[in-house]
């Protein structure tokens, strides 16, 4: 069997508070390099909206989610507001030997630090507001979410922008072209790395 934590550096986790753009920046690495897709996970949550089972995630029940633990089939999980979350290793197993293709990670803080332990080749990134103020003003004038949800993900922010020992780089979403640009940047340095 192949050992799990030598399959590829190839990977990088993207994190980041609500409001700090991560969704956006991930979107266009996608659209415009062709050598890298978005991790798909597995979850005990509901389908929402038109999502299908296999192509936004894996939806399974909490059995047998947690069976899955057990067997040690998951390289990060959490439980969030009642469901579980999880990124299988065979996913990323087949991603990389079989598609052949690098493996992003939009995942939380938590996460990151359980898959950096099983994958220690992996990259890790930040994406930061240019500062608190200004997250905090992103995410009021978006005008979708209870005061009380603010200031959870305000407060979750916190703790996020305070795990400054988990990240390599760091990119500060202050301009958005420039970002977008540096998020490219740095996922060319790494498909340049040596395996």
């Amino acid at each position: 069997m192949t050992d799990k934590s030598q399959i590829s550096p190839h990977m990088l986790i993207v994190c980041g508070p609500s409001g700090t753009g991560k969704s956006t920046l991930l979107g266009h690495l996608l659209s415009h390099r062709n050598t890298c897709c978005l991790s798909r996970s597995t979850t005990t949550r509901a389908p929402r909206g038109k999502e299908k089972n296999g192509e936004e995630y894996d939806f399974v029940d909490v059995e047998t989610f947690r069976q899955r633990i057990a067997n040690d089939e998951f390289a990060e999980y959490a439980e969030v507001f009642g469901n579980y979350y999880g990124t299988p290793h065979e996913m990323i197993r087949s991603t990389v030997e079989e598609k052949h293709m690098d493996v992003l990670f939009d995942i939380d803080v938590q996460g990151a630090r359980q898959l950096r332990a099983k994958y220690p080749g992996v990259w890790c990134v930040l994406i930061a507001p240019p500062s608190f103020e200004v997250l905090e003003h992103r995410l009021r004038s978006r005008g979708t979410d209870a005061p009380e949800v603010i200031e959870r993900r305000l407060n979750t922010a916190k703790h996020e922008l305070a795990q400054t020992d988990l990240f390599d780089f760091t990119i500060v979403n202050d301009d958005l072209d420039t970002a977008c640009a540096q998020i490219c940047a740095l996922y060319d340095a790494l498909r340049l790395r040596n395996r």
